[in-house]
């Protein structure tokens, strides 16, 4: 074979070789490698808060507020057998609370927006409502009255006579948020131009009859709420009162000449006056000083005052509180209210009566006209 045959061939072999390449599959490029994705972190999940107990479940009483405005140990064992007669009529569980003050009684209440009732005077109940929207349910009715009194008291045997001579007096009150105790009389005594001596806060409106009837005080302001005759009937009527046919002090008071007569039962449960028996303040210290109506005397009358409320925290569930009201309503026929607040030792309601807010207006009046605030 020549060179020349030869080249032809490698040539030839050359070809057919480039041919068969540019015919084949083209090369695929290898991927590089990739990292796997990284999950994002996740926050552990938020604990959750366990529900809030049922107001009114053993978890989450109900409390049951009272003004300190008689004994302490008189107040919780009487709001206990309201609480068992609650508990029992509707399931619910109560808490007696006795705050130490009135002005305490109503921050509470504030504070405790879903789960307090208070039994608040007119004074305590036009502050609260304004403060935070504490709704009133029920007012006091005593023996036939929706309204009370507050009454200037002094030593039987003082020189005292009229308002005008309490100017420069030594002045007893229980507590300056008391609207019988201390508002009415703070408010009509400057509008009679008397500007009181020295004031001495005793705590309480027993405690005030107690220095009146020591001499540690020359005048005290209480509550006033009219006297029964010897048929257990009011010796005026509501009606009477509002005709305007009490005029004159001895109206308010029980016959003079009873007077002398005047102290415990044998039960030491009532203070009697020949049958006649003593409703207002005095009577609250009858075991103690069983001659107090012989030595404590009523100097004048104040107006009238809506009686006290019961009142419910702003955000209480409404259906609870309707249970309330209807429990409460029937507990007042029977015969373990008088052994709880029906009693003259406690705060001495004879019954209830819906309230509105509007017949706490004059109230409202008061404290604006005064300037009150409740103390720090």
């Amino acid at each position: 074979m020549n060179k020349r045959l030869l080249f032809v061939l490698l040539a030839l072999v050359v070809s057919v070789s480039m041919a068969l390449s540019a015919c084949g599959p083209a090369a695929t490029p290898t991927a590089a490698p990739t990292e796997p994705p990284t999950a994002a972190p996740t926050e552990p999940p938020a604990p959750t808060e366990p529900p809030m107990p049922a107001v009114g479940s053993p978890e989450h009483p109900i409390k049951v507020l009272f003004v300190p405005s008689v004994d302490a140990n008189i107040i919780t064992t009487g709001g206990e057998v309201m609480a068992a007669a609650l508990n029992e009529a509707t399931g619910l569980t109560f808490e007696v609370v006795v705050p130490t003050s009135y002005a305490a009684t109503i921050e509470e209440m504030c504070a405790s927006p879903t789960d307090t009732m208070a039994f608040i005077p007119g004074l305590g109940y036009a502050i609260a409502s304004q403060l935070c929207g504490v709704d009133v349910a029920f007012k006091a009715i005593r023996f036939g009255y929706p309204v009370y009194w507050a009454e200037y008291i002094v030593a039987r045997d003082s020189k005292y006579q009229t308002l005008a001579d309490l100017a420069g007096a030594k002045w007893g009150f229980g507590d300056q948020g008391s609207t019988s105790g201390y508002m009415v009389p703070a408010v009509e005594l400057a509008a009679a131009g008397v500007t009181p001596g020295e004031q001495v806060q005793t705590g309480g409106h027993n405690q005030t009859v107690t220095a009146v009837y020591n001499g540690e005080v020359d005048f005290g302001t209480v509550f006033y709420s009219v006297p029964l005759n010897p048929e257990g009937k009011s010796i005026f009527s509501y009606d009477d009162y509002l005709a305007g046919k009490i005029t004159t002090l001895d109206q308010y008071e029980i016959p003079a000449e009873s007077i002398p007569n005047c102290a415990p039962d044998a039960e030491g449960k009532k203070l009697l006056c020949d049958g006649y028996r003593i409703m207002d303040a005095r009577a609250n210290i009858r075991t103690e000083a069983p001659d107090v109506a012989q030595k404590v005397r009523i100097l004048a009358i104040s107006q009238p005052v809506p009686n006290d409320t019961l009142s419910f925290g702003p955000e209480f569930p409404a259906d609870v509180r309707t249970q309330i009201e209807d429990a409460l309503i029937a507990f007042a026929e029977t015969e373990a209210w008088d052994t709880s607040i029906g009693s003259a030792d406690f705060y001495g309601w004879s019954g209830i009566a819906p309230a509105t807010d509007a017949e706490y207006d004059m109230v409202r009046s008061m404290v604006e006209a005064t300037g009150y605030k409740l103390p720090e």
